[in-house]
């Protein structure tokens, strides 16, 4: 896959799998802050890079574009990237809002590009494992599910567009749990959730709450819990994880701890087991601390390559995609009416009921 990578401060992070990985090969890099683009240049020692993302569009070597610059831009440059013949890989949230949803899939309907969010957590060894025991069958049938991102991400701050309106933390954050309830349950109805803005958020200027909870009803009637802070202390990795996909199974039960590499699993023969994958610690965590996790892109970017090579769609597509932004919707219209409220109502709201339909899809 010969790949161009927009917005340098998480695609650092890309930057680093496409170089690193035999099916990758990083044409040009873009970003508006000529800077950071110097900067990525010498940290990689790659010199091939822009200001100007037309640059990388009419760029005939490019086949596909990675997408990480602020949220508010994604269906834009989504839209400019399709326009061009490009595939499009795009950081989570796909989109902040649906106006543009339908748009999207008429484009890539006449044009056949391939788009693949880049839904990182469901990379990570402890979730790749999870999903593949649950698909073994090793917790029986589901009952229920919890998934949460509980960070104490008040660094994020520092980003000048985190303190404008459009950020919101419930599609920024809860993305990545909520993502998890749609692995696993994707057929979700209805949702209720409450969420405030703490004195953390407050004082740092965010505009949006910070600390939400909610509820999940799927059509089948089974049901699920999300939630997400992110401006407050977190409990140490030995007794938490700040972010964690619990499943709840009629013989089982598994845990995926995120930041820790850690699985848990009581399978239906009842024996438990703890895995851990420190060895790859190095592998996704590449850079100072763990504000970026490498190892993760490293595996979707490979996975998608995989998919244009071989023809085949990786999940979460586009309109997987636009369903979680769906549902996403859905929760901030629970925030806004204090009330359960109904995904069909926001399909149908913003023309998507013929497109979205909400099955089960596998990777």
């Amino acid at each position: 896959m010969k790949l161009g990578i927009l917005g340098l401060g998480e695609g650092r992070s890309t930057i680093s799998a496409s170089m690193n990985s035999s099916k990758i090969d990083l044409i040009q890099i873009c970003d508006i802050n000529e800077d950071l683009c110097k900067q990525r240049a010498k940290e990689f020692d790659f010199p091939n890079y822009t200001t100007r993302y037309e640059d990388m569009l009419s760029n005939p070597e490019i086949d596909a574009i990675g997408i990480y610059t602020p949220d508010k831009f994604h269906a834009l440059h989504i839209k400019m990237a399709m326009e061009h013949g490009k595939h499009v890989v795009c950081t989570k949230p796909l989109l902040d809002d649906l106006k543009n949803a339908v748009e999207l899939l008429e484009l890539q309907r006449v044009n056949g590009t391939k788009l693949f969010v880049g839904q990182s957590s469901r990379f990570f060894e402890p979730m790749k494992r999870q999903r593949l025991d649950f698909e073994k069958g090793l917790i029986g049938e589901l009952i229920t599910m919890e998934a949460y991102y509980h960070a104490d991400h008040r660094w994020f701050l520092s980003k000048p567009w985190s303190l404008e309106s459009s950020f919101k933390w419930l599609y920024g954050g809860l993305s990545h749990p909520v993502d998890f309830v749609r692995w696993y349950l994707p057929r979700i109805e209805e949702v209720m959730g409450y969420g405030m803005l703490s004195p953390n958020g407050l004082k740092g200027g965010l505009k949006n709450d910070d600390t939400m909870h909610f509820i999940f009803k799927s059509e089948d009637g089974k049901i699920a819990r999300v939630s997400g802070a992110y401006t407050g202390p977190v409990q140490p990795a030995l007794r938490d994880s700040e972010m964690s996909c619990i499943l709840r199974g009629t013989e089982g039960c598994s845990q995926g701890d995120y930041m820790e590499l850690r699985y848990a699993i009581t399978d239906n023969e009842g024996e438990e087991q703890v895995l851990t994958w420190e060895h790859k610690s190095k592998y996704y965590f590449r850079f100072e601390g763990k504000s970026h996790h490498a190892g993760e892109y490293n595996n979707y970017l490979e996975h998608f390559a995989d998919s244009i090579q071989n023809d085949f769609t990786a999940y979460p597509d586009l309109r997987e995609g636009i369903g979680t932004i769906a549902l996403l919707k859905t929760m901030e219209k629970s925030l806004e009416s204090g009330k359960p409220e109904k995904v069909a109502d926001v399909l149908e709201e913003y023309g998507l009921s013929e497109f979205i339909n909400f099955e089960t899809q596998k990777n």
